[in-house]
């Protein structure tokens, strides 16, 4: 794809349509090749198991009104909804609902009649009963499910041909109609054999096919409509200093929202009044709750737990974070994999040649046993007919991708496209960003060492007394501790930054010294009783702040920037996945040393500056590997573009979330395992999908031409293939992506 840069971008625009009246995989094929003609159309891409088309076209050339047009003079329909804001597809949901049941009434019907033809053929087969009239009843049976029952197959076939193409369609309606033609002409030719019944029997497989196909592909949307549930579906805004309820599509931005306990946060926002805690699973994976206060974020489907808050709406409708999460996921499940394009190539030919072969049976037939074989050659013609099933190929991929995308949406990986699902398969090196990735991004008190003059609570008050108000990280982690730890501390009376060393101040009278060794040795103070456990501390990645309290040395303070609880786990499961990892780091090698040992890492990259980060994944690509990158910051996001797989820590920045492939939402490194176990997964699922459709075309199609098999069971047996791949693709919901080997 040619993608539009710099100035030009801004005139690109992605969207995706719901596309109605598709019935096989090659109605799928036309659309996408109509569309790819059009002027402005920079790609689309069609997914018949989704029954959505994405297109990212320039605005300057074409518009969404010119685009459904091609859909629609192709004989399609799309859904055009009224929720365009993000809060998505209620609308459909209820569509697919009333479709499934006006399927299922038709179903019902047509499978009944088909039930007393088949009663009638046995009797007739077993025990030589012959109904009077029986060609008569026959005709009365079959009319109604082939003309009636089948009219929309018909329909789709005749809309096939007229434009150039060949559907599945227009297999089933050749093969009725055929069936159907040579049970008239039995009417008026003695001892030919009628197929009316027949005809009959293979629409109404063909259609029991099609409704059960259409409740597994509603399964493999399930994520999405778990994603929809998530959401609230009213909010309380203040207006005036009124309080009324309104449709939460109807919040805009700035409006005063309240929220009691027990109900869910209806959009994104700030807090300006309250205090609560607010149940922030769905976007951490966080068991507890997240203590909120005036200033603090909130995000639009967490739960707010025991405390009123009012708080102003500052992202609605398709810019909140959920209406993001379900339009990535959309995207995902809309998208192509490149193991796909070996079936799109075959159904492409699929159609015409499968009818090609069914001439050449009824002509083989003809040629071998002559006019006596004519109810022979037709009835194996039709068969060939009805059980080719392109269908199978077409649903093998994108079946199998809508569930995996789901799966991981439903696990707090959000997948970009199926491509990147399909390039995460074959990486065998990670490289993780320390910072904020492998560590928790941010300094904690480790260990505070007395010399014994004071206790070690008596020294953290003093430290968080100095450090109060400062903005260096370390002093942020001391006053941090000391709040954790209830201790109240006093303010300085006199204060003095020391760049580069420290910080002196008096608290309760007391002279405080607090830093490093250069500051120390500046005041003359005597710091050898502490230097091996200054080094030990130092060895183990942390830094140690010696402090002094009225000219004496009272302790070590140290602080790092602690690795978060699942690194270790997470590192240790890639390893037996087979991958290698690594780390990048400005730290210098003994520090990067420290934390690798800590969490298994295989490989250090330290003293790398921000910029060299992409070159280092390169050097690796370079060495032949197939490179993930894991990070979370500005800095990561040139290394994140540039490897084969970029992986974004959620809780990072928008510009690396953005470079990125894949997004950790909750933060945790085990989502990377999970995220490489369901890339294996999906893929070993859609291997086992398109082998067992091939295999079932390649062997089906002979032994129907051998004129073994009656048309009516081919029916049952492509309806039944469809179905299959489906089913196989809803494994993936079963499998274990958590288990340890």
């Amino acid at each position: 794809m040619e993608r539009l840069t710099g100035k030009e971008e801004k005139f690109l625009v992605k969207e995706t349509l719901e596309v109605t009246g598709m019935t096989c995989v090659a109605c799928a094929n036309s659309i996408e090749k109509a569309l790819q003609k059009k002027p402005g159309i920079m790609e689309a891409v069609v997914n018949f198991a989704a029954g959505k088309v994405t297109i990212l076209y320039d605005r300057t050339e074409t518009n969404r009104r010119e685009i459904i047009s091609v859909i629609e003079d192709l004989g399609y329909g799309v859904l055009t909804r009224q929720n365009t804001e993000g809060q998505t597809g209620f609308d459909k949901e209820a569509l697919e609902q009333a479709q499934l049941l006006a399927r299922k009434r038709i179903v019902i019907i047509a499978m009944s009649i088909t039930a007393i033809i088949e009663i009638v053929m046995l009797l007739e087969l077993l025990h030589y009963f012959h109904l009077p009239y029986h060609n008569w009843v026959m005709l009365a049976a079959a009319t109604p499910i082939v003309f009636w029952a089948g009219l929309p197959t018909h329909r789709g076939a005749w809309r096939s041909i007229r434009h150039g193409s060949a559907n599945m369609d227009v297999l089933i309606s050749l093969g009725t109609l055929s069936a159907y033609a040579w049970g008239i002409v039995a009417f008026f030719i003695p001892y030919t054999v009628s197929f009316m019944g027949i005809s009959g029997m293979i629409m109404s497989f063909h259609l029991l096919g099609r409704y059960l196909e259409a409740i597994a592909r509603s399964k493999t949307s399930s994520a999405i409509r778990k994603l929809l549930e998530l959401g609230a579906k009213t909010a309380r805004i203040i207006e005036d200093g009124v309080e009324r309820e309104i449709s939460v599509e109807l919040v805009q931005a700035g409006d005063v929202i309240i929220v009691r306990p027990g109900e869910k946060i209806p959009v994104d926002g700030e807090i300006i009044q309250g205090y609560t805690t607010i149940d922030e699973s769905m976007v951490t994976g966080e068991s507890l709750p997240t203590e909120k206060t005036v200033g603090d974020q909130v995000v639009g489907a967490t739960i707010n737990k025991n405390g009123v808050i009012q708080f102003r709406a500052t992202k609605v409708g398709k810019d909140t974070f959920l209406a993001q999460i379900i339009r990535m996921v959309e995207e995902a499940q809309g998208s192509k994999a490149p193991i796909q394009e070996l079936a799109d190539k075959v159904t492409g030919y699929f159609v015409p040649v499968v009818i090609i072969i069914s001439l050449a049976t009824l002509s083989g037939w003809l040629l071998l046993g002559g006019l006596e074989a004519l109810d022979r050659a037709v009835f194996a013609a039709i068969a060939v007919l009805v059980i080719a099933c392109p269908c199978a190929l077409g649903l093998a991929t994108p079946t199998a991708i809508m569930v995996g995308a789901g799966i991981g949406a439903e696990r707090g990986i959000l997948i970009k496209d199926a491509t990147s699902l399909q390039a995460l398969l074959d990486v065998d090196t990670i490289i993780f960003d320390k910072t904020g990735t492998i560590t928790k991004g941010e300094p904690a008190v480790t260990e505070i060492i007395s010399t014994g003059e004071l206790t070690e609570d008596e020294l953290l008050r003093l430290a968080a007394g100095g450090e109060t108000g400062s903005e260096h990280p370390l002093g942020q982690a001391i006053v941090r501790a000391a709040f954790e730890r209830a201790i109240v501390s006093e303010n300085a009376t006199d204060f003095q930054a020391i760049p580069g060393k420290g910080i002196r101040a008096v608290i309760a009278g007391k002279d405080i010294l607090l830093g490093n060794r250069k500051l120390m040795a500046e005041m003359e103070i005597q710091t050898e009783n502490l230097e091996n456990t200054m080094a030990k501390l130092e060895e183990q990645g942390k830094t140690a702040m010696l402090m002094a309290v009225n000219g004496q040395l009272a302790g070590i303070i140290a602080v790092a920037d602690i690795i978060k609880e699942d690194s270790r786990r997470a590192i240790a499961s890639l390893a037996k996945e087979g991958l290698a990892t690594a780390m990048l780091t400005g730290d210098n090698e003994r520090t990067a040393k420290t934390i690798a040992l800590q969490v298994g890492i295989d490989r250090i990259l330290a003293q790398v500056l921000p910029d060299q980060k992409e070159a280092e994944v390169r050097r690796l690509q370079k060495e032949g590997r197939v490179v993930a990158m894991v990070g979370d910051g500005i800095n990561d996001a040139p290394a994140l573009a540039q490897a084969n797989v970029g992986i974004a820590i959620g809780s990072g920045t928008d510009i690396a979330i953005e470079a990125s492939d894949i997004t950790l939402i909750r933060g945790d490194l085990t989502s990377v395992v999970t995220a490489i176990r369901l890339s294996r997964q999906t893929f070993r699922i859609i291997r086992q999908n398109l082998f067992w459709a091939f295999a079932y075309n390649l062997l089906a199609i002979p032994i129907a031409s051998s004129g073994r098999l009656s048309p009516a069971i081919a029916a049952l047996a492509m309806a039944l293939s469809s179905v299959s791949v489906l089913l196989n693709s809803l494994r993936l919901r079963r499998q274990k992506l958590d288990k340890e080997n």
